[in-house]
């Protein structure tokens, strides 16, 4: 198939009829675009490191040059199978849709889906310096945790570490084992496990990749929809909010996007601002006590989110085509959590 874009052909799927078939069935229910296909204008979407993306323009029959439909095609990448459960995490997106939140589902082929497109703008990493915008980020993603999803409310965390860490040493060089002390991250998991694990920590749905280019914000509203699910699932709150604190060292849209630079990290003001507001906004008389806690926690679950993201990194080298730096992502990452862990831990 072969659909025309600004400045290239889309990168061919492995099953561009059946892409094409979803497109035709989705044109035909519209009823008031162009059936021509070849006359779709195809805009590859930066900053995805799982999927590649593409924003549709679907010219209309009788208006004028500037008016389209448009729609999202998300091809999904190699080797994700390793990361989530591709049926499991569509439920969450028909779910997630029901409940009002994110783009609708239009339409399925063998590698991929096309979604609503939502008239939005991604933010950027910058945005989430801005402070009223972190504030209704903070807001939005306490309504995220305690939504009501189908299935068992079990923590996932340290399952899928310890399920990625064997995925990783099966993929690795010995090279790379010994330079990611692949051997030594079974005890290490276990020790955050003891560590962190309390039995009156709050558990809630959990987007566990809250990074800037999967918030979106309405410019007229200031609405918040947070998109992009693969990676969701009920963990302990503070996991997440320690994830969304550490994406804020990363540029995804930079002439290197693997680089991360941890002096953009929040400091203790952002993070307490941050938390404030997230627990402050369902209206309820929040104590000084309850934010400090919170606080404490996210900052030692950053510890967990770099091993997560580490070994996404070593496995989404060895399988992912896409063009970014995975295994010097996974070694900032790696780098990281050694130099945090005594600190963070209370350790010699």
């Amino acid at each position: 198939m072969a659909i025309k874009t600004k400045t290239s052909l889309i990168p061919s799927c492995s099953s561009p009829e059946d892409l094409k078939r979803v497109l035709t069935t989705l044109g035909s229910s519209w009823g008031d675009v162009v059936e021509d296909l070849e006359r779709l204008e195809v805009v590859p979407l930066k900053g995805a490191m799982t999927n590649e993306v593409y924003q549709i323009n679907w010219p209309t029959l009788n208006g004028a040059e500037d008016v389209h439909r448009k729609v999202l095609v998300r091809i999904y990448g190699d080797g994700v199978d390793l990361f989530f459960n591709r049926d499991d995490e569509i439920k969450t997106f028909e779910c997630m849709s029901h409940h009002g939140y994110g783009p609708k589902l239009l339409g399925r082929f063998s590698d991929g889906r096309l979604e609503e497109f939502i008239h939005a703008r991604t933010l950027s990493a910058d945005d989430l310096r801005i402070a009223e915008t972190s504030d209704f980020i903070a807001a939005k993603l306490r309504e995220f945790h305690m939504l009501d999803m189908p299935g068992p409310k079990n923590i996932i965390l340290w399952e899928r570490l310890r399920t990625w860490l064997k995925e990783a040493k099966n993929l690795a060089s010995p090279i790379e084992m010994d330079e990611f002390r692949l051997e030594a991250l079974e005890g290490e998991i276990s020790l955050l496990e003891e560590r962190l694990t309390m039995d009156d920590q709050e558990i809630g749905f959990c987007h566990n990749d809250l990074q800037y280019g999967n918030i979106m914000i309405d410019e007229e509203t200031t609405a918040i929809t947070i998109i992009d699910y693969e990676y969701s699932s009920f963990n302990p709150i503070a996991y997440d909010i320690a994830n969304h604190f550490c994406e804020m060292a990363a540029n995804y849209h930079s002439d290197t996007p693997h680089v991360l630079d941890y002096t953009l990290y929040p400091g203790e003001e952002e993070r307490r601002r941050f938390i404030s507001t997230y627990l402050g906004s369902t209206g309820n008389v929040i104590s000084e006590e309850q934010v400090e806690r919170l606080l404490n926690d996210a900052e030692s679950y950053t510890l967990a989110n770099h091993i997560f993201w580490g070994l996404w990194g070593i496995i989404s080298g060895h399988v992912n085509k896409i063009e970014f730096d995975y295994m010097e992502y996974a070694r900032q990452r790696f780098e990281q959590y050694w130099l945090r862990k005594p600190l963070l831990l209370d350790l010699p």
